[in-house]
């Protein structure tokens, strides 16, 4: 039963629930980082292949209170680093594109556009804008490419606009999560600071509330499924 999606209805009453297992700290902190979420900005990441790199993203946007990642895989199928991540990607919505599919960016973007998301990918390009000159008036999903070579042809000729990380040194590049770093750490101080509506709604902090709480409890699977056949609600 576990396996199962559940609806809202659901969702609550193993929620309420599963509460009973999570301390009281547990749950005010829980209720202060539900309060600092967004989804209003988003991050992609198009065929980072070294898993170090890709999981101290992860980290970073867990950190800086992003909640959904895009991993496009390209070429590079993503491994998790344990040891880098700390345990940030239970706390993330990971939304995956497999390398098998036939354009893995292509259906990324589309599903991204049909969520009201505008495309903005990180490049060094005569036609890339300084980040800090981004005007964010709507959702954006920030793209960030594979160590090397950067974002793929696709995502620089389908993006609405490209930006760069200016630079005053003499090296022309910066390690991938420390661009995602500075990149999401200036547009979602932005975001707040214009006070434009970067909170999740109140479906969304349901049914995180109730993701959270079932990652605590190490034996949370045998609680729901019991909770399941003692309350049938189907």
């Amino acid at each position: 039963m576990s396996d199962l999606e559940f609806n809202l209805a659901e969702r609550r009453k193993l929620t309420d629930y599963l509460a009973d297992y999570v301390s009281a700290h547990k749950k005010e902190l829980i209720e202060e980082i539900l309060a600092k979420r967004t989804r209003y900005l988003t991050l992609v990441m198009e065929d980072i292949y070294k898993p170090h790199n890709a999981s101290a993203v992860i980290r970073t946007a867990e950190c800086l209170g992003v909640q959904d990642i895009h991993v496009v895989e390209v070429t590079n199928e993503y491994q998790p680093n344990p040891y880098v991540l700390r345990g940030a990607l239970k706390w993330m919505t990971i939304k995956q594109y497999s390398k098998e599919l036939e354009n893995s960016t292509e259906k990324c973007f589309r599903e991204l556009r049909a969520n009201g998301y505008q495309i903005v990918a990180t490049d060094v390009s005569s036609q890339s804008i300084p980040i800090q000159d981004l005007e964010i008036n709507k959702k954006t999903a920030l793209v960030m490419g594979t160590e090397y070579t950067g974002i793929s042809n696709y995502a620089r000729e389908n993006a609405d606009q490209l930006v760069t990380i200016p630079m005053c040194g003499f090296t022309e590049s910066l390690n991938v999560s420390v661009s995602a770093a500075i990149c999401m750490n200036h547009l979602l101080a932005d975001i707040r600071k214009r006070g434009i509506g970067w909170q999740l709604s109140e479906e969304d902090k349901e049914t995180l509330r109730f993701e959270w709480y079932r990652s605590i409890p190490t034996h949370a699977e045998s609680l729901i499924n019991h909770f399941m056949k003692e309350n049938p609600m189907r």
